[in-house]
């Protein structure tokens, strides 16, 4: 075995649980080509392959999987050992890995991630941004931040206590041109920036009024995968854009967007801070999680639940 066993250890599962070197590499902080030497390494050095690799796959083989299946709990209860003795640190430090979609990474990125950072230096934070929900836990994330609708039952949530909004926007130049909507069923007149969400599906404009609810498929010209590229096409004057209301309210009150059916899009459910319930979590973990606490509690969150609001934001 080499001297970075337990890093080598630790770098078959993450390909086990990944399928590929190149998102276990990610994970790990390494590079793909010295992930794969690491890995080569070892097979080397255990005599044995464990895995089959082509240009466009990775599979454990059979003596591989024999090998994960056994290291695997060895490692989990190494791992819970070292959270034990991270726990009782008097001064939070190490790394904690935090999984974000985009815009809930934005909104807590200086208030909160920063803020950290800067009241104890010793810890390093991974924070991963992506729109598919991930299990927290198999993915090797401490916490992980999402609407609070989208948050799996067994997970301790903590409220951020900012309620979410969405926000339909135009150019001053589009609606010059082409006039504003007025309700929600205006807008298939309209050109409007399509959104695909990350499971391939396209985003369907969501409104509610007075108890009344109703979903838009819109048409136009473009569809986009990524908030900030939707938000360029739109200041272009391509058309009428959908967006979560933090990625766009500077834009709004400098007059570069002007926002339109505003009635029909009322608060929903805000942002969480969730985590497994560990027995042991780091020093830095709880410093973390009590930092989220105080932050979220100095506003008061929305309690309204609007099923389905959010999802791949």
């Amino acid at each position: 075995m080499t001297r970075n066993a337990l890093t080598d250890l630790e770098a078959v599962i993450a390909i086990a649980r990944r399928g590929s070197f190149r998102a276990a590499a990610l994970d790990l902080g390494l590079s793909t080509t010295a992930l794969s030497n690491a890995i080569g390494k070892l097979e080397a050095s255990l005599g044995i392959r464990l895995f089959n690799r082509t240009t466009r796959s990775v599979s454990l083989t059979d003596t591989g999987q024999l090998f994960v299946d056994q290291v695997g709990p060895a490692l989990q209860d190494i791992q819970a050992a070292i959270e034990t003795a991270r726990s009782r640190q008097a001064t939070p430090s190490g790394t904690l890995r935090i999984n974000a979609f985009a815009m809930a990474a934005r909104e807590i990125l200086s208030p909160l991630v920063l803020e950290f950072l800067r009241r104890y230096p010793d810890v390093h934070i991974d924070l991963v941004t992506e729109g598919r929900l991930v299990d927290i836990v198999a993915e090797g994330f401490d916490l992980g931040v999402r609407v609070a609708d989208l948050v799996p039952s067994d997970m301790i949530a903590v409220s951020l206590g900012r309620s979410q909004r969405y926000a339909v926007v135009g150019s001053p130049s589009y609606f010059a041109d082409h006039g504003k909507p007025l309700s929600p069923p205006d807008l298939t007149q309209h050109r409007c920036i399509r959104a695909r969400l990350p499971n391939g599906a396209l985003l369907r404009w969501q409104f509610e009024k007075n108890g009344r609810s109703i979903q838009i498929d819109v048409n136009g010209p473009i569809t986009l995968d990524e908030a900030t590229l939707a938000r360029i096409a739109v200041l272009e004057g391509t058309g009428i854009g959908f967006f979560m209301e933090q990625d766009v309210v500077a834009d709004i009150e400098a007059g570069r967007l002007v926002r339109v059916l505003e009635d029909w899009t009322p608060p929903f459910a805000g942002l969480c801070l969730y985590y497994p319930g560990r027995r042991n979590p780091s020093a830095a973990m709880k410093a973390f999680i009590a930092m989220a606490r105080a932050w979220g509690g100095k506003a008061k969150p929305d309690r309204r639940r609007l099923s389905g609001r959010g999802a791949g934001r």
